[in-house]
């Protein structure tokens, strides 16, 4: 059974994020699963820090996108919008090239609150960065 409240393709998702950050970083959503999200990133001149290796902040953006993004599926849209609330992540393994993969999955999705577990991966598989997103559910205020 699906946790998503609304349906959505990888393009999309991909297509949502196009003309802001998670655009200009490259960040494109590979797969919607029936309790998670994936998307990939590259590790390249703009998401690399000056000694060569990937942004810990690029690392950031992107698990606070998916989260986000899985947050924003999670709601009715007309009724409430989604704002991260907190982030925190432990940095592993550095990248140098290549292309790192995010999964997101919930630790809990609630009525105000919803908290996403990340993990970032590289092309090996091999573990790079480990996140954990707050997200608070409010309220759509009506417009004016």
């Amino acid at each position: 059974m699906s946790i998503w409240r609304v349906a959505a393709t990888p393009e999309q998702l991909t297509e949502r994020g196009s003309h802001s950050m998670p655009g200009f970083l490259g960040v494109r959503f590979t797969e919607v699963g029936a309790d998670f999200l994936r998307a990939a990133m590259p590790v390249n001149e703009r998401t690399l820090q000056p000694f060569g290796l990937l942004h810990g902040g690029a690392s950031v953006a992107l698990a606070e996108t998916v989260g986000s993004v899985a947050s924003t599926l999670c709601v009715d849209g007309e009724q409430f919008m989604v704002v991260g609330q907190e982030i925190n992540a432990n940095h592993l393994r550095g990248v140098s090239s290549g292309t790192v993969t995010a999964t997101v999955r919930p630790f809990h999705i609630g009525r105000s609150s919803h908290v996403w577990h990340i993990e970032i991966r590289d092309e090996r598989e091999r573990l790079v960065c480990v996140s954990r997103l707050t997200i608070a559910v409010v309220e759509r205020r009506p417009k004016p």
